[in-house]
């Protein structure tokens, strides 16, 4: 189906004003159908227009009392004639319930055989479940009723009433975005609670209820503390009346900004021992969505370009306030580990874009957008804007622009005025050279005769500004910290040429590359352990990995300072995050897998007798040996509790991580995956399983057929099948697909859409193949434009990666 324009849009938008929604769900039938109605109300300044409905079956649509033939759709649009200055569109269809985490959701529960739906209607994914004006400038309120077995319970952007058995009505709204109208229905358990005013809730499956039991008041703690930051920094209370976070099957994303009903993954409800990371990212990512209810959901984008103001704006405030305000401390070293380091890969990949792109794309190729820039890159390049104003004037100018465009739409252009009017000056130069460019500069520190000298270099004329700070470290790690504002390619720096370790941005303030000098990188093992700041180390890992994945640090030296320094790491993210990307990219990538695995699964193994026990640090370290260690028979006396480390629960998650090692070693088959899975006949459980079958040697054709070919299967089932296809142990068993990989993966466009797509493309790129000659077919795939843009940018990311491998691979051979 054709994608919305941005032309498109904007003549719509001058067309039509909307009056208001009524919509009406009927879920009684148990298949994978169900009818909605929408009763619109709008005016028109033309005579034509149309509305996005993409159903199973169009039953009846009847404008201002004619009936139009249903036979007239075509593409996903219903073309309006004879429009009326007043109007009223009753259109009334069949539509398919999604499996892919768009339209309305239908998920079964492994466990009990219970059914939960929810809807997500971000970006082209509300025709898909309502007919409507699908953009976001065609803001409505809306009032909603459901029809739906009487066992259920119905959540949605207004709050709920029960009017009859199975008859669900939900109260008016305020003007929303067709992108986040939202309901949830199924036999959710329920729990209430109500602060400052505000009535709370969560909600979740019943075979998850005793996890969000567990953690509802650390939930809740977590959604206080960030009501109470956000109404002191923003003039308007909180507007869109209950507030549910609903957890949420089969999603394809953390969560999703909804007013009044934010959905969010149940993966973030944990059935066992988990990290404090894990924790702190769940109630970041909370407060994240709570930040939209004023950026997004208050006011909202005119057009998609202008998305990452939402995403950037939630990022930054979900870091600061998170470290501010809640129970969770870290969060910045957590931005810088994973966030950061995501967005960085991103700015120098050849999909690269700037912050704030032009308007030039469609709806659909919008949504490749959604990446490290318009969250990681922007959320950076907000602290460094607010860094630089100073926070009243940064919020006073935040406040003016929800107060200017409350329930409406809005631009950066007039986001930049707003600030402008607050005390704001040069922002328009500012913004031209943070917002319109993309790319990093890169920053080194220079030890002289006298000094040290701060260099900048830009990959274009931008030119950018840099308020930050550099530190300097002595043999004991002691910080000599440095503030100053860089607005030239030189500047001198009040610190000793004698100090061990100089870190540019130590603190990390800004968005940039670092080169450390040689004497700093020559002195990071002894001296890395020892400096506190966890930010700071942050830095400088992201500057060693930075320099590893350019080619211009020898993959092994960066090997060698993990091996050195883990067993001193204190951050739980830090040892995560290091062992991730040493998998993803390191062990079988820029390095052999047999040469390099075994320093770090011996590291980690010398750390998890010196960590303490029961400590979220040993969870962490223990799920990094489990993922390098090729020692089975330790892998087994773990599942039978035997030789275990003191304090360590191994529960089910964590059993299943065993599994999926044991298969990749050869050392468990498909009766073992059964067994496992008899033992934890859950949704998670079929999720683990699958990720195991495709690791299986023998396993590989099924896992790839489902891939390739099945258009039922899950989100979730069908990630986790992508994630466990490939390992670099497994090359023989792995080999045939690689040449299937750029035959075959177009095809899933015909079958699937949205964020699924370019989601499950991501992870079934043949990562491990590091071959020259697959360059070529990798470019011949990114530039056929017959094939659905998503896959083409995860290709693309792809060709970025492989490149890079084999270059590294043979300059340090």
């Amino acid at each position: 189906m054709r994608a919305l324009t941005v032309e498109e849009a904007r003549q719509r938008a001058a067309d039509l004003t909307v009056g208001s929604y009524l919509v009406a769900f009927d879920l009684t039938d148990p298949g994978d159908t169900f009818e909605v109605t929408s009763r619109i109300r709008f005016t028109a300044a033309g005579e034509t227009s149309w509305v996005d409905v993409k159903p199973e079956r169009l039953l009846s649509v009847e404008l201002n009392g004619r009936s139009l033939d249903p036979e007239s759709l075509a593409d996903g649009r219903f073309p309006l004639e004879g429009l009326e200055a007043e109007n009223e569109l009753v259109i009334h269809a069949v539509q398919k319930y999604s499996v892919d985490g768009e339209g309305l959701v239908r998920s079964v529960d492994a466990a009990d055989g219970r059914v939960y739906t929810y809807g997500m209607s971000s970006l082209e994914s509300a025709p898909r479940y309502y007919p409507c004006f699908d953009q976001p400038d065609l803001k409505a309120p809306y009032t909603v009723t459901v029809k739906c077995p009487e066992d259920w319970v119905v959540l949605g952007n207004g709050a709920a009433s029960q009017t009859a058995p199975g008859q669900w009505a939900l109260a008016e709204t305020k003007p929303l975005s067709t992108y986040f109208v939202a309901i949830a229905a199924g036999p959710f358990h329920l729990i209430r609670s109500e602060y400052d005013g505000i009535p709370l809730g969560l909600a979740c499956r019943q075979s998850l209820k005793e996890p969000l039991e567990a953690d509802a008041e650390d939930l809740f703690r977590s959604t206080r503390d960030a009501f109470d930051a956000y109404h002191r920094m923003f003039a308007q209370r909180y507007m869109f009346g209950e507030y549910w976070q609903v957890f949420v099957p089969d999603f394809n994303l953390g969560a999703m900004e909804n007013p009044g009903c934010v959905t969010v993954s149940d993966d973030f409800l944990f059935r066992a021992q988990t990290t404090e990371a894990e924790r702190s990212t769940r109630s970041r990512v909370l407060v994240h969505e709570m930040a939209h209810m004023w950026f997004g959901d208050l006011v909202t984008m005119k057009w998609w370009n202008d998305m990452w103001l939402n995403e950037s704006f939630a990022e930054y405030m979900a870091h600061r306030v998170a470290e501010d305000a809640t129970a969770y401390r870290g969060n910045w070293t957590d931005f810088a580990f994973v966030r950061k380091w995501w967005g960085m890969q991103t700015d120098q990949s050849s999909s690269t874009h700037p912050v704030a792109p032009d308007s030039l794309k469609d709806a659909r190729q919008s949504l490749d957008d959604f990446d490290g820039i318009s969250y990681a890159k922007g959320a950076a390049v907000l602290k460094q804007l607010a860094k630089y104003l100073g926070d009243d004037v940064f919020l006073k100018g935040v406040n003016a622009h929800l107060a200017a465009h409350e329930y409406g739409n809005a631009d950066l252009a007039e986001f930049i005025a707003k600030l402008t009017e607050a005390g704001a000056e040069g922002l328009a130069n500012w913004s031209e050279q943070w917002l319109r460019t993309s790319g990093l500069d890169t920053l080194t520190a220079e030890r002289t005769a006298t000094g040290v000298v701060l260099h900048r270099q830009s990959p274009d004329e931008s030119r950018r500004p840099h308020t930050l700070t550099v530190g300097g470290y002595d043999d004991a790690g002691t910080p000599t910290i440095v503030e100053l504002v860089l607005d030239g390619d030189t500047a001198e720096v009040a610190l000793s040429n004698e100090l061990a370790v100089i870190v540019p941005d130590a603190q990390d303030d800004t968005w940039v590359r670092i080169r450390l000098d040689a004497t700093t990188l020559a002195n990071l093992p002894a001296v890395l352990p020892k400096i506190a700041d966890s930010t700071t180390r942050a830095v400088i890992w992201n500057a060693v990995r930075d320099a590893t994945m350019n080619g211009d640090l020898d993959p092994r030296q960066a090997l060698d300072l993990f091996v050195a320094t883990v067993g001193s790491e204190d951050s739980d993210v830090a040892v995560e995050s290091l062992v991730r990307w040493l998998l993803d990219r390191v062990l079988g990538g820029y390095l052999p897998y047999d040469e390099s695995r075994g320093a770090v699964a011996e590291a980690l193994e010398a750390k998890l007798v010196t960590v303490e026990p029961g400590s979220s640090l040993q969870l962490a370290t223990a799920r990094g040996l489990v993922a390098t260690t090729n020692d089975a028979d330790l892998l087994k006396g773990w599942l039978a509790g035997e030789r275990t480390p003191s304090g360590l629960e191994v529960g089910q998650d964590l059993r299943w991580a065993i599994v999926l090692q044991l298969v990749r070693l050869d050392a468990f088959g498909a009766a073992e995956i059964d067994t496992e899975l008899a033992r934890d006949q859950s949704s998670e459980g079929v999720t683990h399983a699958a990720r195991c079958r495709a690791a299986l040697a023998d396993g590989k054709e099924a896992a790839w057929a489902r891939i390739m070919t099945d258009p039922e299967i899950g989100v979730r089932e069908l990630l986790a099948t992508a994630e466990g296809f490939w390992h670099p142990v497994q090359e023989a068993a792995t080999a045939p697909y690689v040449a299937r990989f750029f035959t075959d993966i177009a095809g899933t466009g015909d079958f699937r859409a949205g964020m699924v797509l370019m989601l499950t493309a991501n992870r079934i790129v043949p990562k491990y193949a590091i071959d020259a000659d697959l360059i070529g077919r990798a470019e011949a795939l990114t530039k056929d434009s017959t094939v659905t843009s998503g896959i083409r940018r995860a290709v693309a990311n792809y060709l970025d990666e492989l490149r890079r491998a084999v270059e590294v691979r043979r300059r340090y051979s």
